[in-house]
C-alpha cells in the first residue's frame, strides 16, 4: 500500500499477464485462418455438388451410338468409298481426301447429290444422279445415307446433318435471307442462284436443283471452294432464311420478259451496253455514208 501527497492510501494496480496475452494472440489468428479456409472449402464443395446435380447434361454425353447402324455404314463404306478415302478415313494420295472431321453433313451433301463417288479425277466434282442405293428420294436411299453418315461421324467427327428436312428448313424471313445471301453467296452463285465460273477450272453450281438439306449441309461443310459457315458466323435461323430466299427466287426467277439466262443485273447491264454501243456505231456509219 502507498500513500499519496494528500495522505490517503492507494492500492497498487494489479499486474497484467503480458506474457500470456501476447503468446495467445498468434494461436487465435491461426485458428481463425484455419476456420476461414475450411469454410471456403466447404462452400466450394457445396457449389460443385449442386452444379453436378442440377446442371443440364450435354447431348453428346447422352447420345449412345447405334452400333448396328454404324456397322451397316461401315459395310457401305467398304463397298463404295474405301478405295479413294482409305480404310481409316485417312484419304489416299491422288485419289481422295481425308474424311476425318468432315462429318455426317459432308457425307449427305456429297453422296446425295451424286458428286461422290466421282467418275474420274476432275477439278471439281459435278452434280449427277446419285447411286440408286443412296438416292434420297427412296426410303432405302435415305436409310443408307444415314448409315454411311453415322459411320463417318463415329470415326471422324464433324458437322452433323440437321434433324429437320424439307420445308422445315425454310425460315420465316426470306427478306433477311436475301440480304444475307447477297453478302455471303451472291459473289459466287450470282444474284439469282444460277452459279458462275471460278478459278482453276472450278465453278459455283446452280442452286435450283439442290434440296433444302443439301443447301444447309453445304453451308455447314463448305464443299470445293465454298467457305464453311459455322453457327457462330450464320445462326441456324439465318441459314434457314437464306434457304427460304433461294427457294423463293427459284419459284419467281422469271417474273416476265426475257430472263437473259437468269444472270441478274450483270447480264442485263452487258445486254444494254452492247445494244447501245451497236446503235452508236451504226449511227456513226450512217453519218459517214451520208457525208
Amino acid at each position: 500500500m502507498t500513500e499519496n501527497p494528500e495522505g490517503t492510501a492507494q492500492n497498487p494496480p494489479p499486474e497484467q499477464p503480458v506474457g500470456r496475452s501476447r503468446a495467445a494472440r498468434p494461436h487465435g489468428k491461426l485458428r481463425r485462418r484455419i476456420a476461414g479456409a475450411l469454410a471456403i472449402g466447404l462452400g466450394l464443395l457445396s457449389v460443385g455438388f449442386l452444379y453436378a446435380a442440377f446442371a443440364p447434361q450435354p447431348q453428346v454425353a447422352n447420345a449412345q451410338p447405334d452400333t448396328a447402324l454404324i456397322a451397316k455404314g461401315e459395310e457401305l463404306y467398304n463397298n463404295t468409298c474405301i478405295t479413294c478415302h482409305g480404310a481409316n478415313l485417312q484419304g489416299e494420295q491422288d485419289r481422295g481426301p481425308s474424311l476425318i472431321g468432315v462429318g455426317d453433313a459432308a457425307v449427305y451433301f456429297q453422296v446425295s447429290s451424286g458428286r461422290m463417288p466421282m467418275a474420274r479425277q476432275e477439278a471439281q466434282a459435278v452434280r449427277k444422279h446419285p447411286l440408286p442405293i443412296f438416292d434420297p428420294e427412296t426410303q432405302e436411299g435415305r436409310a443408307n445415307l444415314e448409315a454411311l453418315g453415322a459411320f463417318v461421324q463415329a470415326n471422324g467427327g464433324g458437322p452433323v446433318t440437321p434433324a429437320q428436312s424439307g420445308e422445315a428448313l425454310q425460315g420465316d424471313d426470306p427478306g433477311r435471307g436475301g440480304v444475307l445471301y447477297r453478302l455471303n453467296c451472291a459473289s459466287c452463285h450470282n444474284f439469282t442462284g444460277v452459279g458462275g465460273a471460278l478459278s482453276s477450272g472450278k465453278f459455283a453450281p446452280a442452286l435450283a436443283p439442290a434440296s433444302e438439306e443439301q443447301i444447309y449441309t453445304a453451308m455447314l461443310t463448305g464443299p470445293q471452294n465454298m467457305p464453311r459457315f459455322s453457327d457462330q458466323q450464320l445462326t441456324p435461323e439465318e441459314k434457314k432464311d437464306i434457304i427460304a430466299y433461294i427457294e423463293q427466287v427459284n419459284e419467281e426467277n422469271n417474273p416476265g420478259g426475257n430472263e437473259l439466262l437468269g444472270l441478274g443485273p450483270t447480264a442485263e447491264g452487258v445486254f444494254i451496253f452492247t445494244v447501245v454501243m451497236a446503235g452508236l456505231v451504226g449511227f456513226a456509219i450512217w453519218l459517214g455514208a451520208k457525208s
